[in-house]
């Protein structure tokens, strides 16, 4: 990825005033969506191997992560990172909306996500060619929509709208399939992370 562009969109980034908690969402969309652009290799799992995760649950979850990373071999987690998401034909998991909610790729899911992305402000980046609601897209998308990437920052209503229709929707059933592979160490962990991130979320949003 350029620095200035996320998977889903060319915006670029401004830098916003953010409350310490959203400023840490945004992150934390970014942080589990990373392994999913591209194969974790050595920057990927340098970055997760020095998280130091307090005793909550989504710390642990974290730390978890960062033990995995530091025991990973990036070889090893390329070949399961094309095992489970590409294989031949398809891989173990397919990380896309339409499918865990329809079964098939390219489905009204997609269409509902590509309407909202226009009202939003959101433009598809041509260099990437998999469709826009792969579960590494759909996470960037909501951390920009709490950033401001997109233009203001999404009110919490605008967030809850989009996490209930295009991440809330699917990626909780995602990151349990994922948490049970056995492909590789790793990612499973981050099926756990995004296991716990994902209700952690969708219990803050019952109050919005």
């Amino acid at each position: 990825m350029r620095p200035d562009t996320t998977r889903a969109t060319a915006e670029v980034s401004r830098t916003l005033e953010l409350a310490p908690e959203d400023h840490l969402r945004a992150q934390l969309y970014q942080l589990i969506a990373t392994p999913f652009s591209a194969p974790a290799g050595s920057d990927i799992l340098q970055a997760y191997a020095a998280i130091d995760g307090d005793n909550s649950r989504l710390g642990q979850a974290l730390s978890a992560c960062a033990k995995a990373a530091r025991h990973a071999d990036p070889e090893a987690e390329d070949d399961a990172f094309h095992e489970l998401f590409i294989g031949i034909g398809s891989g173990v998991l397919v990380p896309f909306g339409s499918y865990y909610l329809t079964g098939f790729l390219h489905e009204k899911p997609l269409a509902k996500l590509r309407d909202d992305m226009a009202a939003l402000g959101v433009e598809h980046d041509p260099d990437i060619k998999e469709p826009e609601d792969h579960i590494a897209s759909v996470l960037e998308m909501m951390g920009g929509l709490i950033e401001g990437r997109f233009g203001s920052a999404g009110t919490l209503a605008e967030q809850k709208k989009f996490f209930d229709a295009h991440v809330g929707s699917w990626a909780p059933h995602f990151f349990k399939d994922l948490s049970e592979t056995k492909q590789s160490a790793f990612y499973a962990a981050i099926g756990v992370l995004g296991s716990v991130f994902m209700e952690i979320e969708a219990q803050a949003f019952e109050y919005v």
